[in-house]
This record gives structure tokens, sequence and C-alpha cells, in this order.
């Protein structure tokens, strides 16, 4: 049996409790995980600093070679794994059979993690708008522009309460090694692979052992990490991002409500814009924030969702190796029930019309897990209750809306995509602060560029820019 330890400052400690992995479709059981207690993580948080004087004694351009050669230990080598190895493919398979994602998804996220960290350089110099890093390191210097500079490092560790359903969300945490921050993650239930290889090609490369922990186990875990890390990042719902809304220790990622808006100039056009659209709330199963969960439209709303729904309403599941698979799998019991439910109660309401209702039941329930197929809700206006919805399924709704009145209605948005040259609801999207990241064209909501954070920057919340003057010759710039 693979047995995987709670790891402590880069040191395994085997619990006397664990957690079985298993295969969401056949049950086998893949690992046993050591479950961590809330006590240890408090004990352990009182040597935090120590993870961040061993990153500070290795110069930040050391740190950025040593995570490249990580990047290609992670998609390339044999790695250790508490008791045993693991190759990439193993790993691909074994994150698939865990999380319910397709195996050629699982990989295309590793593809995605290998350019960050092969990128990481250009990510941290567009992260710091440019900033020397040895001022980071350093705690003060002088700007390019001549100017004394302090930053302050509000942590010596970030914490990092990890969910299981995307594992597209590691790439928030792959930055902070590099910035001499070191880590604590404590993995989703479902997802303990990346973390751990991740963490292994790290050492591998260089990086010092003591600056990573792992902390496996149960929602009393997840509570400590908050509670002894000063930063710390969560994700989880939107009862969640209210809870932390507020805290400046934690920065809460929840639902992404991301939109696609057709302007009023190019809304008759619509057609030309369908692959982008499907793209955008098919692509990654729909898990991603990123991904689309509403298109609004000021006409025609009725004939985009009936196109949608063709394209999207006849995908079936299929099993994980084949690389056709579109959709990922629930591996929770009880939770593609209630969604389903929830969408059922939804399209019960007047002027709300499910368009893919046609191509078959919404709910597929296999022996160990269910699947959700593709739904796309057709809405007469912006007050029906579905608009304002978002699921972990490829899922979306198709609002019909005056342009006028858009801004207004949509909410907060992680990502929009606006499909308009109009040069003053172009000047409108650019003023909207319920716009996280704001794509003008017909760019997918999924396509990101890396070298800009698409949700706060990890930089900013980190450290703390504070004024700094010195007299010259008393410190050493």
């Amino acid at each position: 049996m693979l047995h995987i330890p709670v790891l402590r400052w880069g040191e395994p400690y085997k619990s006397m409790d664990a957690d079985k992995v298993v295969h969401f479709a056949t049950g086998e059981v893949l690992a046993e995980v050591g479950r961590a207690n809330g006590g240890l993580v408090e004990r352990d948080m009182r040597h935090a600093q120590r993870a961040r004087d061993a990153l500070r004694e290795i110069p930040i351009k050391d740190l950025l070679q040593m995570v490249k050669k990580a990047a290609d230990l992670y998609t390339e080598a044999e790695l250790p794994l508490g008791n045993g190895t693991q190759t990439p493919d193993q790993f691909a398979r074994m994150q698939s059979a865990t999380t319910g994602l397709p195996e050629h998804m699982t990989r295309f996220n590793m593809k995605k993690n290998h350019f960050v960290l092969n990128e990481m350089e250009r990510i941290l110099d567009s992260l710091t708008r440019g900033l020397d890093l040895s001022i980071l390191s350093r705690g003060y210097g002088v700007e390019a522009r001549g100017v004394p500079v302090s930053y302050q490092a509000q942590s010596p560790v970030l914490g990092m309460v990890l969910p299981s359903n995307s594992p597209g969300v590691h790439t928030l945490w792959l930055p902070i090694i590099p910035l001499q921050i070191g880590l604590v993650l404590k993995p989703g239930p479902q997802e303990p692979w990346t973390p751990y290889r991740m963490t292994q090609a790290f050492i591998q490369a260089g990086i010092p052992k003591q600056a990573i922990s792992i902390y496996p186990g149960l929602g009393d875990i997840g509570a400590a990490v908050l509670a002894h890390c000063p930063r710390s990042l969560i994700f989880g719902g939107s009862a969640t991002v209210e809870q932390y809304k507020g805290n400046p220790r934690v920065q809460a990622h929840g639902p992404g409500f991301s939109k696609i808006l057709l302007g009023e100039d190019k809304v008759d056009q619509w057609e030309k814009y369908i692959d982008m659209m499907v793209d955008s709330v098919l692509i990654n199963s729909g898990r991603g924030c990123i991904n689309c969960s509403g298109i609004w439209a000021p006409r025609h709303g009725k004939k985009i969702a009936a196109a949608l729904a063709e394209r999207m309403g006849p995908v079936e599941p299929l099993p994980p190796e084949d690389p056709k698979a579109a959709l990922a799998a629930f591996t929770v019991p009880g939770q593609a029930d209630a969604i389903n439910a929830d969408i059922d109660k939804d399209v019960t309401e007047a002027g709300v019309h499910d368009m893919t209702a046609k191509f078959g039941k919404r709910l597929v329930k296999k022996e160990r897990c269910d699947y959700l197929r593709p739904t796309v809700i057709y809405c007469e206006s912006p007050e029906k209750n579905v608009a304002k919805k978002e699921f972990m399924f490829p899922f979306c709704t198709v609002v019909e809306c005056p342009q006028e009145k858009m801004l207004g209605a949509i909410g907060p948005t992680l990502v929009c995509s606006a499909v308009t040259e109009d040069v003053k609801f172009q000047k409108a999207l650019l003023d909207a602060t319920h716009i996280d990241r704001l794509n003008i064209g017909p760019l997918p909501t999924i396509q990101l560029n890396w070298l800009q954070p698409h949700e706060g920057s990890i930089v900013d919340f980190l450290f703390r820019a504070r004024a700094f003057q010195f007299d010259k010759g008393t410190i050493k710039v």
C-alpha cells in the first residue's frame, strides 16, 4: 500500500490516522494519506520563520533557476511519493482517478504548471511591476528612478487551503518559493498529488525541504492553517468568500461568475463567436472559475442559446482515459444530485428555458460516481434566479439584457470578455470595479496571460510597501 505521510517542514511524519484515496470509478484504493490534526499545525507554525530564513539564504536569482529545474522534474521525472515513487504517467492517471477529470485534462494542467514554473522570472517581473527582486529579499533598496523603497513581508509562510475540483489552481502558489516565502499546504481530499509531486520536484531541484509543510486532513486542518498563518489563500463557494470578506489575513477565491457580453454593435453577428463561447464554457469540463457561466446579449438570446445547446447538448460522459472525454465525474456522493435538483427548480420559473433538455437527461448516474451533461439555460431577463448562478460543470445561462443595463445587472465578475468596438461601452467596462479581469474583443474567458494576475496580485498580498529613508553611509544599498 502506498502511504503518503504528513510533511512537517520537509520531514515525513506518520500519523496514527489515515484517509484512503480511492479511484472514483472502481473503488480501488490508490493510496493511504496520513491525517494531520489542528494541534500539530499550531505547534509547527511556531517555527514558520525558519522556512523563510532558509529561503533567504539563497539569492532569488538562484531560486528562479531551481524552479526552472523543478519544472522539468515535475513533468518528466520519477519522483519520491511517500513510501514509493511516481512517474509522470502515474501522476496523471492518479489525479484523474481521484478528481474525476479526464486524463488528457490532467496532462494539460501539468503543461500549464510547467509553463508557469519555466517562465517564473518574467511572471515575477510582471507581478512586481519590474521591481529589483533583491529589494524584496533585503526588505529595502533604491528603485530605478532613484527613490528609496522598503517592502516588508507580512508572513514568513503562505497557507493554502486547496480544493479538489480543478488542479489548475496550483498555478497560484507556484511563485511563492522564489519570493522566499515558505509554503503550508492543506491538500484537497481528492487531490493530494500535485502538492506532494511539486514539493518533491522543488526539493530535488535544490530548494530547502524545510521551506514546505503539507497537512492532509479534514476541515479542522483548513481552519488551523487559516488561524495560524498570517497570510492564507482558501478556495470555496460564495459563503466562503463572504465569510472572509474584509479579512486582511485571508484571500478567498470563490466562484468566478465569468461572463461574455455581446455589445449592440456586434450581437447581430453572434454566429461568428459561437466557437469562442463554446470553448469558454466547455474546456476543462467547466470546472474553473474562469469558465464562462453567463452570456449576455441585448437580443437574439434564444437563438444563441439554441446554437450553444446544439454544440454542447449531445456531449456524453466517456471513460477518463478516452482522449475525447469532455466531462469530469462528480466523485462526492450527492453533489451532482443537489446541483441537478437546484437547476430543475429554477427552470420552472416563467421566462426560463432549458435549451439542452431535448438532448436527454442532465444527470447521468454511475455505480460509484455521477456526471452532469452540459446545460444551456435561456433567460428572458436578468431578474431570473438562475441568471446569477454558477456550477462546476459545463453550465451557462444566456441572458437577454439591453446593453445600457448590463453592467448594472451582471454582478461580480472574475473574467469578462466583452465583444464590442463601441468606445463608450468600452470606457464603461474599463471603469467597472466589479470586473476583475477584462478582455475586450472575442477572447475566450479561459484564455489567460500568466504575466497578469486574474484575481489579485499575490505580491501585493504578501508584501507591504512602506515609506523609507536613509542617511548616506548608514546602510548598504
